[in-house]
């Protein structure tokens, strides 16, 4: 599976952005889609994650309650919103997909290219 994703910018503190993450291919359902994110001088951090279905979604402490991640199976496309945005969230954000559950970068193979998301104070 191909991912692109898109939807970065500039947003000021407390602020919102939605990311999108266009997949390839009829398979897209099996896939648990992945969004992590990375800042300069930093290891890429797991943000969350979203079943194949769609039911089950699981979020890293740091962004629990302000952002949400959902997918439109049949667009093919993933989502993650962003709001109340803190100059912390300011990172590349990049999505993954894998066939197993874990924040572990290494259980996702199919990558996207990173959108660049930087939040002002």
């Amino acid at each position: 599976v191909q991912l692109q994703a898109s939807g970065g910018g500039l947003v000021q503190a407390g602020g919102s952005l939605r990311l999108s993450c266009a997949a390839s291919g009829r398979t897209f359902s099996r896939y648990v889609m992945a969004w992590f994110r990375q800042a300069p001088g930093k290891e890429r951090e797991f943000v969350g994650r979203i079943s194949g279905s769609g039911i089950s979604t699981y979020y890293a402490d740091s962004v629990k309650g302000r952002f949400t991640i959902s997918r439109d199976n049949a667009k093919l496309t993933a989502y993650l919103q962003m709001n109340n945005l803190k100059p912390e969230d300011t990172a590349v954000y990049y999505c993954a997909a894998g066939i197993s559950y874990g924040s572990d970068p290494h259980n996702y193979p199919y990558w996207g290219q990173g959108t660049l998301v930087t939040v002002s104070s």
